[in-house]
């Protein structure tokens, strides 16, 4: 199966948000190439919010281009074999947290946002680091900090906030 063809059922199988997911859906079947960078009218991407093991803190990245708190993630790779594993890879990343696994259900949430380089569609997981996690700042992150869940608000923006309260429902 194609990563286009995940995200397909991935999307179709999510049950929120139903007119953003539709949107999704819609950005998909107009744009076969909606999966990658190079499709100029947007394309998904794929993130997940890392929280540590004891389900008090996040960790978050200090954005290089953007110099937000954000959750890891980003572009979709063509070795990608699904979105989940695009998520997956993105913060093993740039968390350089080894031993991540996302939680069960699929996305926490959609959020669609405009960046530097297009209109991102971001699917967003939730991931679990291991007991005793240590991070390592990549070359895409200024800092990597954890926060507890009640500092992510005077840090972050909203989109960050509302992945913390879903992710926190899901837990």
């Amino acid at each position: 199966m194609s990563l286009y063809d995940d995200a397909v059922l991935v999307l179709k199988g999510y049950e929120d948000q139903d007119e953003l997911r539709q949107t999704y859906l819609d950005h998909l079947a107009a744009h076969p190439d909606g999966m990658w960078k190079a499709c100029a009218d947007g394309h998904i991407t794929a993130s997940a919010l890392v929280v540590d093991a004891e389900h008090g803190r996040v960790l978050l990245t200090l954005h290089k281009k953007l110099r937000m708190w954000l959750q890891m993630g980003g572009h979709c790779e063509p070795e990608d074999v699904s979105l989940a594993a695009a998520a997956l890879r993105e913060a093993t990343e740039e968390s350089g947290v080894e031993g991540l696994r996302l939680l069960p259900g699929g996305p926490v949430r959609l959020d669609r946002h405009l960046t530097p380089c297009a209109w991102h569609l971001d699917v967003q997981y939730a991931a679990l680091a291991p007991a005793g996690a240590l991070e390592q700042i990549s070359d895409e992150s200024l800092d990597l900090r954890w926060f507890a869940y009640d500092e992510v608000a005077g840090v972050a923006d909203e989109s960050v906030v509302r992945l913390l309260e879903a992710t926190r429902a899901r837990l």
